[in-house]
């Protein structure tokens, strides 16, 4: 039986853009199914593990960021703005919308929209805020453009506070983390943890 990953994450993190194109070849690897769970990190998940908004953690802190995002950009050969136009950006509809789509099309296509979310922010100077620009995105994967309404209808926010709330009680700190029976692995830096866990079955 195929093992299962929860891909708890946030449309607006650099970490999970970093990590979301490897995370899906190396599931797609070892035959594991991914469901893709985004979660209300800056509302809920930050308050309640002691998190910090970029923009209020110390300068020490941010200042090493930027350079971890620089030199994993660097390795992993991706495209990344280390001060994108659109950041810090709420990426609530994005994520809502992200939950709409898997609810109607499937987790391909949510895992999909994902990356186009996650790229759009970090490579593309884009606003994942903007309503015109989540229409955009769904255009551009063969979506439906009525998946946008239906994202502001309160099955999307029902199944955006139910992934918050499973993450709350796995212990989720951050994103992405990804969770394999019960063990969280925390960062795209964890994803050779990941793939040892994969190979066990």
């Amino acid at each position: 039986m195929p093992l299962t990953i929860d891909y708890f994450l946030a449309p607006q993190s650099p970490w999970t853009y970093l990590g979301h194109a490897r995370l899906q070849a190396m599931a797609k690897a070892h035959g594991a199914q991914i469901r893709v769970k985004p979660m209300d990190i800056g509302g809920q998940i930050f308050p309640a593990s002691g998190g910090l908004p970029v923009g209020q953690r110390p300068p020490q802190r941010q200042a090493y960021r930027l350079v971890e995002l620089q030199r994993f950009a660097k390795h992993l050969q991706l495209p990344l703005n280390l001060h994108p136009q659109f950041f810090p950006v709420s990426g609530d509809d994005a994520s809502r919308l992200i939950i709409t789509v898997e609810q109607h099309d499937g987790q391909e296509a949510a895992m999909a929209l994902c990356g186009a979310a996650l790229s759009a922010v970090w490579a593309e100077q884009r606003n994942i805020a903007d309503h015109a620009v989540l229409a955009e995105l769904l255009q551009e994967h063969g979506l439906s453009a009525s998946r946008l309404a239906e994202s502001l209808q309160a099955d999307a926010q029902a199944g955006y506070q139910a992934h918050t709330n499973e993450a709350l009680g796995l212990g989720v700190f951050g994103a992405p983390t990804y969770v394999v029976q019960g063990e969280l692995f925390w960062g795209q830096d964890r994803l050779d943890f990941l793939e040892r866990r994969l190979q066990q079955g």
